[in-house]
């Protein structure tokens, strides 16, 4: 047996994925000690990790302190080392680990691993991305802005480096080394098939397919709808306060055909739609999981937990992308043939409608969704992510 320190953050589209294989870890003989925000420490507890917090909302205050440019986000997450280095150390004192993993993004995983001098594994919930890769990103994301507010931008965040370095005896690198958190080996939970230039990463990114966990404390739904009718939508678990897109929804599907299981979340009062369609069925939330194993049409936000899971069982999905990744997922999805992207400032309720009758209709598009499920299954989930994390630990231990 071994322990090994996980460290994430406090967003759920970084902590589901991991549960499953956290699980999984325990279940053959590693005890996990797991460092998430505190919001999420019910959740985390369910694995049977033992769970550490770290304060939530002064880590949103801080990642949201260096502002909205390309610049400005590389130094929000330098600055949450104030808030997670401090507190991981605190709670840890004079425990001895064998290993970590830690979050691709959040978590200042690099600055812990050196300060901890413990060998680490990146734990990448999205798409993964090289430092060709987000050389370009920047460079096009920094077109949106004022070459003074790049270059200010730039200034501060090379003065939180030397400071970061200096306080806590690391070296912090590159926006990239930053941003994305290399490690000598990266799980990432997508298969290579739907990985953009996946044939492209070395053998140090192993593709472990999603992990997918029930979510907890859900109440089954009754279906009647055969999966030709069945049209499932949600916004997912943080950009949900869209009233006017769910109102478009009713009135894109009311009457029709269509059984339509709306998930609005907790933060949209279900009232607030008014008089709800015979055919609709609107809840705070669903188990989606079970939903989408008898839907013929995913309508979503185009979060990467919400688009694994509706492919995995081989549902097209429509992709109205919100926020953070969600674009450059819709677009994957556009481009393997297994959906269609949209713009929500630019739909109508009769282009939804036509969209949606599309996708059902056509064959290819549930072939296509079928076809990156089947890649997912292969990738192994859980079991294969256990397997080559508790590989990567042998080897250690042959060195």
């Amino acid at each position: 047996m071994a322990r090994v320190l996980w460290i994430n953050g406090g967003s759920e589209g970084h902590i589901q994925p991991t549960l499953g294989v956290i699980r999984e870890l325990i279940s053959r003989g590693e005890e996990v000690v797991y460092f998430v925000s505190d919001s999420f420490r019910t959740l985390a507890e369910s694995t049977g990790a033992k769970v550490i917090t770290f304060d939530g909302e002064a880590f949103v205050k801080a990642f949201l302190a260096g502002g909205r440019s390309p610049w400005g986000r590389v130094s929000g997450l330098l600055r949450t080392a104030d808030i997670v280095i401090p507190s991981v150390l605190e709670q840890i004192q004079g425990e001895r680990f064998d290993y970590m993993i830690h979050d691709s993004m959040f978590g200042c995983g690099r600055l812990l691993a050196q300060i901890l001098k413990l060998p680490a594994i990146s734990s990448c919930t999205s798409f993964a991305v090289g430092p060709a890769d987000f050389e370009l990103m920047q460079e096009q994301l920094l077109k949106a802005y004022p070459a003074e507010v790049n270059e200010q931008a730039e200034q501060e965040l090379r003065q939180l480096i030397s400071e970061a370095e200096a306080k806590y005896e690391v070296q912090a690198g590159s926006a990239y080394e930053i941003f994305c958190n290399p490690a000598p080996m990266t799980l990432v939970y997508t298969s290579k098939a739907f990985q953009p230039g996946g044939e492209s990463f070395d053998d140090t990114y192993k593709f472990v397919g999603p992990s997918l966990a029930p979510r907890p404390q859900q109440e089954s739904l009754l279906l009647d709808a055969g999966t030709e009718n069945l049209i499932y939508i949600s916004l997912g678990t943080v950009f949900n306060q869209a009233l006017d897109f769910y109102k478009l929804c009713l009135t894109a599907f009311a009457d029709t055909k269509y059984t339509v299981i709306l998930s609005v979340g907790r933060q949209t009062e279900i009232a607030a739609l008014g008089s709800l369609p015979a055919n609709f069925i609107v809840r705070p939330y669903v188990p989606q999981l079970e939903v989408l194993q008898r839907a013929g049409l995913f309508i979503t936000h185009g979060g990467m937990n919400s688009v694994h899971e509706g492919l995995y069982y081989g549902v097209p999905l429509i992709v109205i992308p919100q926020s953070a990744d969600q674009p450059a997922l819709a677009r994957r999805v556009a481009e393997l043939g297994a959906g269609l992207q949209f713009n929500q400032q630019d739909l109508t309720a009769e282009d939804l409608r036509a969209a949606a009758e599309r996708v059902l209709e056509d064959d290819s598009m549930r072939a296509a969704a079928a076809e990156l499920g089947a890649s997912f299954r292969k990738a192994g989930g859980q079991r294969q992510a256990a397997e080559e994390i508790l590989k990567y630990r042998r080897g250690l231990q042959l060195n």
